[in-house]
């Protein structure tokens, strides 16, 4: 499906985009947002990551996140770089019914535990979202997520 011709156009967050600071660093703003949920779902932490993949997992499992609703072109295009072919973009249907779409992790590396934002904030937000603001010059410009 084409994200840019089928609409609806929201994206839902369920890791690091959660953040304030992460948002700001590479879009410049903050989007609007309410928060959402996806049933059969979970955010799991990932080997040697600080950041999870929203895999499929038990039907009584649900990933909460936030839903982003009113970003532009330009900051689809960023994201899409910012979460590079690691992630694969997927329509899904959140608890309240409505359809949406999501960065998915396909591969493995999974780990049995949900990732934990209380720890990801605690332990690894400033330096996660300064490493997001070197690298948004290069992603607004078209250019590869550098490593």
């Amino acid at each position: 499906m084409d994200r840019l011709a089928a609409g609806p156009d929201v994206l839902f967050c369920y890791g690091t985009l959660r953040f304030d600071a992460v948002l700001e660093a590479l879009l410049g703003r903050i989007p609007a947002r309410i928060p959402a949920s996806l049933p059969g779902w979970r955010a799991a932490a990932l080997e040697g990551r600080v950041y999870p993949g929203l895999v499929v997992s038990a039907p009584d499992d649900t990933a909460d996140g936030i839903v982003l609703t009113d970003l532009n072109s330009r900051e689809w295009k960023i994201l899409d770089a910012f979460e590079d072919v690691r992630y694969e973009l997927q329509a899904l249907t959140f608890s309240s019914g409505a359809l949406g779409w999501a960065y998915v992790w396909p591969h493995d590396e999974v780990q049995p535990e949900n990732w934990d934002a209380v720890e990801f904030k605690a332990l690894h937000l400033p330096e996660y979202a300064a490493r997001c603001a070197r690298i948004a010059p290069a992603l607004a410009a078209g250019r590869p997520k550098p490593e």
